[in-house]
């Protein structure tokens, strides 16, 4: 679960929008409040502001974003009791607070508002308030057994490896058994494994390096692996080619038909990667003697 925090200024446009019935809106909880309507809840806020003018963001908004699944699974009675303890956390007991469920999106999400002066007319510190109201949706996500921010991360970091994992060994069965000598074939025979290459091209119409798309996600082509940076797969493209030497590479390559110019960084890591390929097939050939 996210929580989100802030203090505002607009409390009636804010309650307004939280009691929005095209957004299927319920109440989930009301603490210190008796009005029925966005007008009278505001009115009770603005009874309690008054006690403290020299407070402007005198509302404090926040909203609790559960997982898509644990959304699902949330009827509105634990929806209310995850908002009353979230409150306990950020300690808000004892202020006026009301919560709406929206189930509009995807994501179940709930709208509080907590008036930020209290009886006593006192404004709440709402100093890191961005930060704590994440700590406190943590705490309130473990103790009702509810997926938390860690966990969904871990989750994300799963993935994207996994994924990372499946368009490096695409690439690398590319390059070792097809081995193609233009960018072009390249581009054809990743695509023909579901493998989008996306040549990354600059303002000046020059081509940087290359992002890859795979399974709705989308690298850098140095964040799949470091084997894949731009200039280690236009060496590689290169020597299968027949180009051993860096003097040897042009300045331009064709790309979907049209030339485009080399990138200054990417000409010298392709450059580069001859270099130590060279050097390192003339090493192991020593070795092997």
């Amino acid at each position: 679960m996210i929580g989100k925090g802030k203090s505002i200024a607009h409390t009636g446009t804010s309650i307004d929008y939280g009691w929005n019935q095209e957004k299927d809106a319920e109440i989930v909880f009301s603490q210190h409040l008796a009005g029925n309507s966005p007008q009278d809840i505001t009115e009770e806020f603005k009874l309690i502001q008054e006690e403290n003018t020299r407070c402007q963001k005198n509302t404090l908004s926040f909203i609790l974003s559960p997982t898509q699944e644990d959304g699902r699974n949330l009827s509105k009675e634990r929806l209310g009791e995850l908002t009353q303890r979230f409150i306990k956390e950020m300690q808000l007991k004892e202020r006026q607070a009301i919560a709406f469920v929206h189930r509009d999106k995807a994501h179940t999400h709930v709208h509080l508002y907590v008036n930020r002066i209290g009886f006593d007319g006192k404004a709440y510190n709402d100093s890191f308030i961005g930060k704590r109201s994440q700590l406190a949706a943590e705490n309130v996500a473990k103790e009702m057994g509810l997926t938390t921010v860690k966990e969904v991360q871990m989750e994300k970091e799963f993935e994207t490896t996994k994924v990372r994992l499946e368009i490096k060994d695409i690439h690398r069965y590319v390059m070792d058994s097809i081995r193609p000598k233009t960018l072009d074939s390249y581009i054809r025979a990743m695509q023909e494994r579901n493998v989008e290459v996306i040549p990354t091209i600059n303002r000046a119409n020059k081509l940087q390096g290359f992002r890859f798309q795979y399974e709705g996600h989308n690298f850098k082509a140095s964040e799949v692996h470091r084997s894949m940076s731009g200039g280690r797969i236009m060496a590689q493209l290169s020597r299968n080619n027949g180009i051993a030497k860096p003097k040897e590479i042009g300045k331009s390559v064709q790309l979907l038909g049209k030339t485009v110019e080399l990138g200054t960084n990417l000409a010298t890591s392709i450059a580069k990667n001859i270099i130590k390929k060279t050097v390192k097939r003339a090493i192991d050939t020593g070795i092997g003697i």
